[in-house]
């Protein structure tokens, strides 16, 4: 399976869901080059963001909540912009995202290994 990461601008109930990747999440709090990581206001957390949904398992907030949990809570990294820098793994009561679940279970947005024959 792929660690998943979901991106916000704030944290808890009021934070706004930018979107998410199903592969290579542990990415931006391990390389603090990232520009993810680097980011400094949340115009440059955006942009960071921007970039990041060019990527096949990239999934925008118009695609649907892709995971089959309702929040971030059970997501491997969740990262969030707030107060001039970028946290993640803080286990917050994060935006219930049952009213927009659309659950990717194949393909590369959903972050599963599928094994063959």
């Amino acid at each position: 399976m792929g660690t998943r990461a979901d991106f916000y601008i704030g944290k808890g109930k009021d934070a706004k869901w930018l979107g998410s990747i199903a592969w290579d999440g542990y990415e931006f709090a391990k390389n603090p080059k990232t520009p993810i990581a680097k980011a400094k206001t949340e115009e440059e957390f955006l942009a960071a963001v921007a970039e990041l949904s060019k990527r096949d398992d990239f999934t925008k907030p118009e695609d649907g909540w892709p995971w089959p949990w309702a929040d971030s809570q059970l997501t491997d990294y969740a990262y969030y912009f707030e107060n001039g820098k970028v946290q993640w793994d803080d286990r917050h009561d994060w935006p219930d995202m049952s009213n927009v679940k659309n659950v990717q279970l194949g393909g590369v947005k959903s972050g599963l290994i599928v094994l063959g024959k």
